[in-house]
């Protein structure tokens, strides 16, 4: 049986070997056993392996020597840590060292065979960086940094928390790591974190039974039901109130959940990704954000760079945007005056990508004979937004109508960025959903 896939077993316990192997051997694996570190090496120098599974504790060594060994001499080898029951450091510093994932003694089978299956999911690197789509562009070195990241990431199962501000396209590299994974054929769920309202929070991830509160007429899944053997995506994870980071964190711990209302818990297998544009260290250090669900998140961290760190590549990304827009609306595609093209070089872009895109749509559409001047981009309009505060006294005619125009810009930048969720907007801003209410109303806009 040549084509059979192989696994290396590393244990010094015969129980524990013979455990595993069995359990491989019917999933039609051939396995091969090592007790030591060093019998590992030479497996490893005599055979091709398709995944391996190592014991912390080895006579001669530890199992993190191992996985720092097979991440520099057979990459393509995907291993997994087993660790003691509750030993979360252990697991977490094995994650960053490179394993793909962690099981906890005594060995839960299933979840064993759910590893293994993921694993042999994996697809060998054909490259080294992840190839450029219409989705992520640029070639400059903090994008191509960052694809050569992502490739990396999907092989793991570790959590990653990505940083980054707003509008630079934090869900998009979570969905990247997703699509690139073993798990790409299975569920995406992203999830906004602000927008969901604090006493429906543990229905949504949870789920709820039927009649568990008023209003509850049917069972419904939660989120980590509907994305189990997939990716949840928890995005604006800071907005989350703390009773229910508390509910989040031994969801991740026990990979288990209990919806409203029921009485058993159920295995879920789901990657967590999350995201925020705020500093979660500062969260944390407020007191806003659990340090051990932080310390939990963060296994990994990525930063999305802002655009104004990429200028090179404003040109590539406002081509494609233009001859989408062109495309969208079936009219003739615009371009960009090269003076133009300039003064966004040289804009600070607090807005990030999706402020480039909106400003082009709005430019497009002004523009005459398909070519887009610096007029028609209104940068003067956004910089008054990005540089709030830094008016000089010569720009105001009148305080009032200056700071309303201010507080409507703002607004409005709330709601887009929010999807136009009141609630989430409001908390975005740091107001009360009255007080929101009230200068939506004053401000006329519905």
């Amino acid at each position: 049986m040549a084509n059979r896939q192989r696994a290396l077993i590393v244990d010094d316990e015969p129980d524990i070997r013979e455990l595993l192997e069995i359990t491989l051997g019917r999933m039609r694996l051939d396995t091969r056993s090592a007790r030591n570190v060093k019998e590992a090496r030479e497996w490893l120098t005599r055979e091709p392996f398709d995944l391996c599974l190592t014991d912390m504790r080895l006579p001669d060594g530890s199992g993190l020597e191992l996985v720092q060994h097979i991440q520099q001499r057979h990459p393509q080898v995907p291993v997994a840590m087993i660790t003691a029951y509750g030993n979360l450091d252990t697991a977490i510093n094995a994650l960053k060292a490179g394993a793909f994932d962690f099981l906890t003694k005594p060995v839960d089978l299933t979840r064993l065979r759910e590893l293994v299956a993921t694993a042999l999911r994996l697809r060998t690197p054909q490259e080294e960086e992840l190839p450029v789509d219409s989705r992520l562009l640029g070639d400059s070195p903090p994008m191509r940094a960052l694809r050569k990241q992502i490739l990396k990431l999907a092989r793991s199962q570790a959590p990653v928390y990505i940083s980054g501000e707003s509008g630079s396209g934090k869900e998009l590299v979570a969905r990247l790591i997703h699509e690139q994974g073993p798990r790409s054929e299975l569920p995406f769920v992203p999830v906004n974190c602000g927008a969901i309202p604090s006493e429906l929070m543990e229905s949504e991830f949870f789920g709820h039974k039927k009649g568990s509160f008023t209003g509850a007429i049917e069972d419904k899944q939660g989120l980590f039901q509907v994305a189990n053997g997939g990716t949840l995506f928890l995005d604006e994870v800071a907005d989350l109130p703390l009773p229910m980071q508390v509910k989040l964190l031994r969801a991740i711990q026990e990979k288990a959940v209990r919806t409203v209302g029921g009485q058993q818990e159920q295995v879920v297998d789901v990657r967590i990704l999350c995201a925020t544009h705020k500093d979660l260290a500062a969260e944390v250090a407020a007191g806003r954000f659990r340090q051990d669900l932080y310390y939990r998140l963060n296994v990994i961290e990525l930063r999305v760079p802002p655009l104004r760190e990429r200028r090179e590549d404003i040109g590539l990304l406002a081509d494609v945007m233009l001859k989408r827009l062109a495309e969208s609306s079936g009219l003739p595609a615009a371009q960009l005056n090269p003076d133009a093209l300039e003064k966004l070089k040289s804009y600070r872009f607090p807005g990030n990508v999706r402020e480039l895109e909106n400003m082009l749509e709005r430019a497009y559409t002004l523009c005459d004979d398909e070519q887009i001047q610096t007029h028609d981009l209104r940068l003067a309009e956004s910089s008054g937004l990005a540089e709030a505060g830094e008016a000089s006294l010569a720009q105001i005619d009148n305080l009032e109508d200056y700071l309303e125009n201010l507080e409507r810009k703002l607004i409005m930048q709330a709601l887009e960025e929010t999807r136009w969720n009141r609630t989430a907007a409001a908390q975005r801003l740091g107001l009360t959903f009255r007080s929101m209410r009230y200068r939506l109303k004053k401000l006329g806009i519905d």
